[in-house]
């Protein structure tokens, strides 16, 4: 998406192909960084903080804003990174009522190796994907 590579991780055994958000801290690679680049969507839209862990122990909160997966224009300034024409439920599927996933950033604000980040705790919060942008 506008030039950032993602990679999507193969479904899990029981069939997820998202994380839902409930204060999971994911380990991130130890390079400094500019951006966290995120695939992600919510049930409804969603503004909450996040935060970003430092090698060295510091802590900085970062908002994630996130627009409604239904059909809707973006709240926040993401950008569209994909749209369904149907909804896929576990034993059905429902044309016409398509899903929305956005693209969007996070700052990296130090100057300083990540360690990780900390998801919100709000399940209404779906993450498909993160890039780590190092700095150049």
């Amino acid at each position: 998406m506008g030039g950032v590579p993602f990679s999507t991780p193969r479904r899990s055994p029981a069939g997820a192909d998202n994380v839902r958000c409930e204060g999971q801290l994911l380990p991130l690679p130890e390079v400094t960084a500019d951006w966290l680049h995120l695939l992600a969507t919510a049930e409804r839209r969603c503004e909450e903080i996040a935060h970003v862990h430092y090698a060295g122990g510091a802590v900085d909160p970062e908002w994630i804003r996130v627009s409604d997966f239904w059909p809707a224009r973006p709240r926040f300034g993401e950008q569209l990174a994909a749209r369904s024409g149907a909804m896929h439920y576990p034993h059905h599927r429902q044309g016409n009522l398509g899903g929305q996933l956005w693209a969007l950033r996070v700052p990296v604000t130090r100057r300083a190796p990540l360690r990780a980040l900390r998801l919100p705790a709000n399940p209404a919060l779906h993450l498909f994907a993160l890039t780590v942008e190092t700095v150049r």
